[in-house]
């Protein structure tokens, strides 16, 4: 396993979810949103596992991966306490992989190449249905509380006061799978007075850091982007808060989930959410990057994404290797 194989192009996605072969029209009787590669027999809206044994995976080496991110370098070194741990639990090594964008990300799990996953909110739903992933956990506090909302963010100097106020503005979304930096705006920036694309000039930076930073900086008037990234940011001093103002932001939304491929052992797949549930944030480097975090908590893809579903109901997406890449 190299890391280049993780950072595979949206193109060679699309050939591979071309040329894969799918169940038997007769071998899968619900299947849902899910590519065919996948059944959906008891109707959670994930892929089951492969009730052939000889399709079941047991790597030696598990390959975890967090979402794509700005220095990927600084988070293999945030993750290691809990690699470390996961290694403990599982009696397996371990490999960090950084991914250069959800469609790799999605893609390195499709093709087997990818066993543990944390995947940013809005491409959940794509790693569920083109990838077989199944997510299992969530980032929280005690009580099982968690989430972050879509802040919309400008200059502390600009005349933006409103969501409304975006009309004519060149405005940073991050890419055109996130929730919060593009899915979200696009279905409830219209209640709000302006309709992306058509009131105000979309501009996608590539992620959460480089639109604020983008703000900042003066390229961009404004940017929807997550909550739970500006504050990481600001907490790590990569900007100065006084230079933006806060204009708007939504409900919560659920944080990365975190997945299991859907074909490993039963056994191992156990273990490894023995692990996540078990991990003590306190003191770890994991724990001071995601302040207010004291655990992972247990979810489920069908209520927990359910308000995220709707979401991209609402823009239209289909969850398919194009609609992954915002073609």
């Amino acid at each position: 396993m190299h890391t280049h194989l993780i950072r595979t192009a949206a193109a060679a996605f699309l050939l591979s979810a071309a040329s894969v072969p799918a169940f038997a029209a007769d071998d899968c009787k619900n299947r849902g949103a899910l590519d065919v590669l996948y059944c959906d027999a008891n109707g959670d809206m994930v892929a089951d596992a492969p009730t052939d044994p000889s399709k079941l995976s047991d790597p030696d080496t598990l390959v975890f991966a967090y979402t794509p991110v700005e220095d990927p370098a600084v988070y293999e070194d945030i993750w290691e306490p809990f690699i470390q741990h996961l290694e403990k639990e599982t009696g397996k090594d371990v490999q960090f992989f950084a991914v250069q964008s959800n469609s790799a990300e999605v893609e390195a799990m499709r093709s087997g190449r990818l066993h543990i996953a944390g995947f940013s909110t809005g491409p959940t739903p794509f790693a569920v249905n083109l990838a077989g992933a199944v997510p299992f956990a969530i980032m929280g506090a005690e009580g099982g509380k968690f989430g972050y909302k879509l802040q919309v963010f400008t200059q502390a100097d600009s005349d933006i006061k409103t969501v409304a106020d975006l009309a004519g503005k060149r405005v940073a979304h991050t890419s055109p799978t996130s929730n919060s930096g593009n899915q979200a705006p696009r279905a409830l920036f219209p209640a709000q007075g302006v309709t992306p694309d058509k009131d105000y000039e979309v501009v996608y930076s590539g992620s959460h850091d480089q639109s604020l930073l983008g703000v900042v900086a003066g390229d961009y008037d404004a940017a929807p982007v997550a909550s739970e990234v500006v504050e990481r940011m600001a907490a790590r001093g990569l900007y100065d808060t006084k230079d933006v103002r806060l204009v708007w932001e939504s409900d919560p939304f659920p944080t990365t989930s975190y997945t299991l491929a859907h074909d490993l052992d039963p056994e191992l797949a156990q273990n490894i959410k023995d692990a996540f549930f078990s991990f003590d944030f306190a003191g770890t480097a994991l724990g001071e990057e995601f302040e207010g975090v004291s655990r992972f908590i247990p979810i489920t893809y069908k209520k927990q994404w359910a308000v995220i579903r709707q979401i991209q109901a609402s823009n239209g997406v289909e969850y398919t290797p194009q609609g992954l890449a915002g073609k």
